[in-house]
């Protein structure tokens, strides 16, 4: 059968993989991350990676931390190696209200707080609830390589929303949703990240941001917004988040992994009430129920700490690493345009015309410096002549390295253009 091997019915497998016909039709929308396929090369020791958004954890307590889960292992050990409930413990969800007051949303309920293994469950599960296959979710141009891939295994269809240094803009909202609307398409939600946004680098104005929630709630769609650096502006705590615009209209997603370490896997969503029941009930379906020690040990981190202050030398170490590589870019790569973060880990950077940044990156690796394609971070192929650097883990001189090796490659790159024409990627 060439190669085929009949399972059972009308299943038919391959060599590669026997089962493959057995599949759910929406297991074949599953793709690799194309920063995941980064790893293997970026961690070798001689590749400067501009890749990958890991928070650096230098600055961590570590010690301290390590004689305090000690202390939870001995003292409340019974309860922290135990399940617990579905929803998250209460002690936990009350500091997440706390913690939620930086962004404007003062007075949380916390039993409108649901705990999830990372924002990315949380996303998750929101994305099961509301949508079917086919349906519509509006996301920014660019958006998180993350949420593609959760949109795309729940057979979504994401059409994205123009960006400016602002933002999302207002208009292009309400052009796409009269245009998606027309086509006859329904719009599930709006993901949106409106805080030192992951690629872009960018902040929504405190302008659009009652704006944004005035357009979705006027047009009955569901905004999600994940907001995992908020906390870690440069300058200045970030501006009120859409959900204090707008409690009934948005499902606020939140995370400690970018704040405190990401090896626990705690997030949240803040919910309006009957979002949370159902939310509650998938996310059981799950997990049974969010980690116990994990919850434990940022409970008491948040107690036993001035966190606020560990966050605020994060801040202090990501902005000397950012203004490194800004600095870098304008003297390495003056050919090419990047964005200007106000926090968080990213810039957003746009080659000159021609060059294609995802045929450009096994040269750029062979150089020695890594960093992620923009067609990463698009529904429908766009972004090749953009590319996303990470300026979180590497040492500011590092990262200065790293740009230079990259200007190499970019600068090789445009003389092959200026020599062949733009498409000579294409025709080779």
């Amino acid at each position: 059968m060439s190669g085929e091997h009949r399972l059972s019915g009308d299943t038919q497998g391959t060599r590669l993989d026997p089962w493959f016909g057995a599949y759910a039709e929406r297991a074949h929308n599953l793709r690799a991350s194309e920063i995941r396929a980064l790893f293997s090369v970026v961690s070798r020791p001689e590749v400067v990676s501009l890749a990958g958004g890991m928070p650096n954890l230098k600055d961590l307590p570590l010690d301290a931390l390590a004689e305090s889960a000690k202390s939870l292992i001995a003292n409340h050990g019974a309860q922290a190696m135990q399940y617990g409930s579905g929803q998250g413990w209460a002690v936990l969800r009350e500091q997440i209200c706390h913690v939620m007051t930086y962004d404007g949303i003062v007075g949380g309920d916390p039993d409108d707080v649901v705990v999830t293994t990372g924002s990315q469950q949380a996303l998750d599960l929101m994305t099961q609830l509301f949508v079917d296959p086919g349906d519509v979710v509006l996301a920014e141009s660019p958006t998180y390589v993350g949420a593609l891939g959760v949109f795309r295994a729940q057979q979504a269809h994401v059409v994205h929303i123009d960006m400016d240094a602002d933002g999302m803009i207002p208009q292009a909202l309400e052009e796409t949703i009269a245009r998606v609307r027309a086509e006859g398409r329904t719009i599930k939600l709006l993901y949106t990240i409106p805080n030192y946004h992951n690629p872009a680098g960018v902040t929504l104005s405190a302008e659009r941001r009652p704006l944004i929630a005035e357009i979705c709630r006027r047009e009955n769609i569901l905004i999600l917004e994940d907001n995992p650096y908020g906390l870690l502006g440069f300058d200045a705590d970030p501006l009120p988040a859409l959900k204090s615009y707008s409690p009934e209209g948005v499902v606020y997603l939140g995370s400690f992994s970018k704040m405190f370490a990401p090896g626990y896997r705690i997030g949240w969503a803040y919910a309006p009430h009957a979002i949370r029941d159902k939310l509650i009930l998938a996310s059981e379906a799950a997990i049974l129920s969010p980690s116990m020690i994990g919850q434990m040990s940022i409970a008491q981190y948040l107690t036993d700490y001035d966190w606020y202050s560990q966050v605020k030398s994060f801040r202090s170490m990501y902005k000397e690493r950012c203004d490194a590589i800004l600095g870098a870019l304008d003297e390495y790569l003056p050919e090419c345009t990047w964005t200007t973060p106000q926090g968080g880990f990213y810039t957003w950077v746009t080659l000159p015309e021609g060059l294609d940044a995802k045929s450009m990156l096994p040269r750029a690796v062979r150089a020695q410096v890594a960093y992620v394609s923009g067609t990463a971070f698009y529904y429908d192929g766009r972004g090749a002549n953009h590319l996303r650097l990470s300026f979180c883990y590497p040492t500011p001189e590092d990262i200065r390295e790293g740009v230079r090796r990259l200007s190499t490659v970019v600068k090789a790159e445009k003389e092959l253009v200026d020599m062949f024409g733009a498409g000579f990627h294409h025709d080779n």
